[in-house]
Formats: structure tokens, C-alpha cells, sequence
């Protein structure tokens, strides 16, 4: 009885303070706030959908709010412990006016009003999404940039100074680097052959030396910027938890049965693991099964016993990680099906206790794989083709459902391919949208297969008892999905790599959400712990190695 009156005191003082200094009680402040104020500007007394962010000295870990109508912030005391803490606050078109810092301690309300001034360097906050809206050209022309910006970001295109000739000799250099590499750490594929960099041909090459500082010392187009977020979009508090080593690019991020956050590592050979309340990080190498190759994991899933899988890349592998032992086993393409391009990024698990089969895509030629756990032999289905074109089906992304049928994403085109586990017969289905490019995605509990479209720049959902798919538009130009998922709790969600934001749909009414993020963040999977409702989305910063976490407050 005593702990729960010094709880009421503690919530009606900090309501108090907040009242007194002519703040409102947000819904999270009424449990209690550890920090609370304003943000304004000279041009915007009342300044809505800004992102703010608290970072205790020494921590790895910084918490984000968004102001609200009024232009009023606070975080609830449960997500800031007592300390110093550095604040900062993202809005485009705005720097922060000077420093600003405060002092959290328990029991009480620290208050930090934020003013803010005009930015002097706009371009340098211009998201990948921002630049696609403000270069000149068609959106068939500016299509061909959403092959680059995995590796590095739009801006350090536009802000090149390279003619149409030298554009296509990197076109010939990118193609020979691993899809994992960054400005950080490139790393060269073996052998002559090339990956394809987009639609890569003399007309590309053209088009971006009209769009960078080859011509001009400046851009000789306006800048354009996306309007803050604004409503339901402010009532939201993300976590960053900073990664050990800035090379880590946590590409998929998952939590197990038991709440524990794993990532796979796109650049180098770890599994790491990550405690969601303490921000610790263990990471487990996983041997390399092709010496000299490109190191780097992709697709993490985990199998009925809740022990990570990964598919291990061009090291032509993939890797059980038996939680009880910390050791891993491998199984790698046999010798004779190997090549330099071998790739095996991607396995499907769900449908393995009904057969003992895991299914595994080879991006090298599009070939499916089944590798049978009962005597750890390959089966190679082959590349599948669309019927309509007699084309090879671009799988990125594949996934199993109870029955063990796989389902192959058509990144190439518009396709979903339902393939039967038993007869091994492909059925296609197109996209409403042409050429949607499907990639990723997840078989839901209702068995309703739901994937981005990375071209179509929606979510889309194929519902097998219907054989239908639909589409739900993203509000945000060129958010070009990555992943999708839907939980249990009658929403799906959506990450993007250009538009720092992650989209929210409501399955019921087809209205979307989205919320800001506090800073780039280039997001690959997305999963959602739908354990409460509204649920919690988990993305990885693959290039800033950086693991956050989104957690709607309705």
C-alpha cells in the first residue's frame, strides 16, 4: 500500500510541475515524466513532429519522443534512469540553437525548453527519399538509384562530380563489389563475373551527371523536403541501442520465445545477440566455410526449438546456432553445384517439422534448393520461370508455410510463386501493380503470405484461400518498402532505406501511421513483437550499427 501512495504522489507532482510551467499532461506524462518542455523556432512558435532525443552520458542507448500539437515533449520517467543526459532534436530545415543537456533525477520533473534555427546546410539533411523527390526526371529514370542506395546513400551520388563516361566505369566497378559492402568496408567479389547494379546502361549514366555537380557548383534544381509528421504520428517512443563495433550492419533483426533481441551481421561472419533491457551485445563468430570469399550473413530465422538460423552469403553456406551449446553447424552447396557467385542468403523454416526439409535459394542462377535434415543431401528444384515471359523469377525472399509449400518473391517482376512442397508445380500470380518487385515478407498465422513492393511502394498480401492479392499504398513518395509483416493484433508494418520512417497500416480501415526517426536509418527486415496490442516493431540501422526499436502509445 505504501509503494502504490508514493506512486500516486510521484505521478500527481510530476502533473503538477508539468501544469505550472503551462505544459500539457500527455497520456505518458500522466504515468509519471522524468523530462519535459517545448520546441519552438522564430518562424514556428508551436512546433509539432519533432523528434527528440535523450542520451545519458556513457550509455549505448537513446530514447526519442515527438512533440505534439503544442509543440510539447516528455519522456516517461520508466525510459530514464537519473544521469546527465545530451539532448538533440531532428526536424529538416533546423539546427539546434547551441547545446542543450539536463539532469535527470528520480521523483522529479526536469525541464528543457528547445529552440531551434534555420539550418545553414539543408542538402546535408536531406533524406534518400527527399533527394528522389527533388531531383529532376522521370520516375522510370530515378528508379534506377533504388539498386545504390543499399550500399551507400543518394547524396553521395548528387554531390559527385562525375561525367557520364566515369559513371559507367563505377557502374563496372559496382558490380564486381558484395552486396554487404559500404563506404566502410568494400569488399571485392572473386572471380570476373558481375553482379547486375540496376538497369546500369549509357542512358543511366547520362541521367546522373545531369542530376549531380558535374555541370554546376550547386544543384540547379530546388531541394525539397517532406512535411513533418504530424497527430497520431507524434505518440510513439523509439529506442536506439548503439552496436559495439560500427562495421556491424544488423540487416535482420528478431527476438526469440524468450524476449532476447538476435541480428544477423550483412558484413561480417557474426551472430550477435542483444539483451533488450541493458543494451548488452554478445556476438558469435560463425566459421567460414569458403576462405577468401565475402564474409556477411543475411536472412536470420529461428526453428521450432527457437535456435537462430542464417543464411551465410557468397561463403555458399548456411548456419544452425544451438543456443544450449553456442555451436554452430553448417551446410554448405555441394562441391559440384559451387561456383565464385554462390550465394545462399535466404532459407525457410516454417514448414520444416512437417517434412525435416529447409528450403534455401541460390541467387546464383535463381536456384532452389531443399536440403533434407534427416540425411543432409541437397534436392535442386532448378530456377523457376514465369510462364508469361519465360523469364527467371527473381527470388528475394522466400518462405514456407505450415504445409511446407514455399512461396518465391518476384523481385525482378510482379510475380508470386506458390510452389506445391509434394509435386513441386509452381502456380504464378501477378501483382495488381505491374512490376511491383515483391521482396521479403512473412507467412502470417492466418497463412496469408505478406510482402513489400519495393517498386509498387506498398504492402501487399496474398491470401491463399481466395488466391487474391492486395495492395495497400505507403503515404510517403519513395519509401520503396523493403519488408513486411503482419502481427496478430490486426496490423502490419512496414521499413524503409530512404525515408527514415516506418509506415503502420490498420489492416481493418486501410489507414496507415507512420513515425518519424530520430536519425538515418536504413532498415531492411522488420518484426514485429506483437505480444501486446499495439505491437512493437524491432528494425537493424544497417549502415549506422544500430538496433531500434518503435513503440507505439495507441
Amino acid at each position: 500500500m505504501r509503494v502504490r501512495n508514493a506512486l500516486l504522489a510521484s505521478t500527481a507532482g510530476s502533473a503538477a510541475i508539468l501544469f505550472q510551467l503551462g505544459l500539457a499532461v500527455p497520456a505518458q506524462a500522466q504515468s509519471a515524466a522524468a523530462l519535459a518542455g517545448k520546441v519552438s523556432s522564430a518562424a514556428e512558435p508551436v512546433m509539432e513532429g519533432v523528434v527528440v532525443s535523450a542520451k545519458k552520458d556513457g550509455s549505448t542507448i537513446t530514447v526519442s519522443v515527438v512533440t505534439d500539437d503544442k509543440g510539447q515533449f516528455s519522456f516517461p520517467a520508466a525510459r530514464l534512469e537519473p544521469g546527465h543526459y545530451t539532448l538533440s532534436a531532428r526536424a529538416v530545415g533546423y539546427d539546434l540553437d547551441g547545446t542543450k543537456a539536463a539532469d535527470v533525477t528520480a521523483g522529479q520533473v526536469a525541464t528543457a525548453d528547445i529552440k531551434l534555427k534555420p539550418t545553414r546546410n539543408l542538402s546535408g539533411q536531406l533524406t534518400n527519399a527527399e533527394w528522389m523527390m527533388s531531383m529532376p526526371g522521370t520516375d522510370a529514370q530515378k528508379s534506377f538509384l533504388l539498386g545504390c542506395n543499399s550500399c551507400h546513400t543518394i547524396e553521395r551520388i548528387v554531390r559527385s562530380t562525375h561525367d557520364a563516361d566515369e559513371f559507367s566505369q563505377i557502374f563496372q566497378r559496382m558490380g564486381g563489389y558484395y552486396p554487404g559492402s559500404t563506404p566502410r568496408k568494400p569488399q571485392r567479389l572473386v572471380g570476373d563475373q558481375l553482379r547486375a547494379v540496376g538497369n546500369a546502361d549509357k542512358s543511366a549514366a547520362e541521367y546522373l551527371a545531369t542530376i549531380n555537380l558535374s555541370q554546376h557548383d550547386t544543384w540547379n534544381y530546388p531541394l525539397k523536403t517532406l512535411p513533418r509528421l504530424t497527430g497520431k504520428s507524434t505518440h510513439v517512443i523509439i529506442t536506439e541501442y548503439d552496436l559495439p563495433n560500427p562495421l556491424i550492419e544488423p540487416h535482420d533483426v528478431m527476438l526469440d520465445r524468450q524476449g532476447t533481441v538476435w541480428y544477423s551481421d550483412f558484413g561480417q561472419m557474426f551472430l550477435g545477440k542483444m539483451d533488450a533491457k541493458t543494451g548488452k551485445v554478445t556476438q558469435y563468430p560463425i566459421p567460414e566455410t569458403k576462405k577468401g570469399f565475402p564474409v556477411g550473413t543475411l536472412n536470420l530465422e529461428f526453428d521450432r526449438d527457437d535456435n537462430p538460423w542464417v543464411g551465410v552469403m557468397y561463403q555458399g553456406s548456411i548456419a544452425k546456432f544451438d543456443k544450449k551449446t553456442e555451436k554452430f553447424q553448417t551446410w554448405s552447396t555441394p562441391k559440384e553445384w559451387d561456383t565464385n557467385m554462390d550465394q545462399l542468403g535466404h532459407l525457410a523454416l516454417t514448414g520444416t517439422p512437417v517434412d525435416n526439409k529447409v528450403w534455401i535459394k541460390n541467387s546464383d542462377g535463381g536456384n532452389i534448393y531443399r536440403l533434407d535434415l534427416t540425411d543432409n543431401k541437397f534436392e535442386d528444384l532448378g530456377s523457376f520461370k514465369d510462364p508469361r515471359s519465360g523469364k527467371r523469377i527473381g527470388t528475394y525472399g522466400l518462405h514456407s508455410d505450415q504445409a511446407n509449400n514455399i512461396y518465391l518473391l518476384d523481385f525482378a517482376a510482379g510475380n508470386i510463386v506458390k510452389v506445391d512442397a509434394k509435386t513441386k508445380l509452381p502456380t504464378v500470380y501477378l501483382t495488381p501493380t505491374p512490376n511491383s518487385r515483391p521482396r521479403r515478407g512473412r507467412v502470417d498465422a492466418e497463412g496469408r503470405l505478406w510482402f513489400a513492393e519495393y517498386g509498387g511502394n506498398a504492402i501487399g498480401m496474398f491470401d491463399p484461400k481466395t488466391e487474391k492479392i492486395s495492395e495497400w499504398k505507403v503515404p510517403t513518395p519513395w519509401s520503396a518498402p523493403y519488408d513486411a509483416e503482419a502481427g496478430r493484433n490486426g496490423e502490419a508494418w512496414t521499413g524503409s532505406m530512404l525515408t527514415d520512417r516506418v509506415a503502420r497500416l490498420d489492416i481493418k480501415s486501410g489507414q496507415y501511421t507512420e513515425y518519424p526517426l530520430p536519425h538515418s536509418t536504413n532498415i531492411r527486415r522488420v518484426f514485429i513483437d506483437d505480444s501486446k496490442s499495439p505491437g512493437t516493431l524491432w528494425v537493424g540501422n544497417n549502415h549506422s550499427a544500430s538496433i531500434v526499436k518503435v513503440e507505439p502509445l495507441d
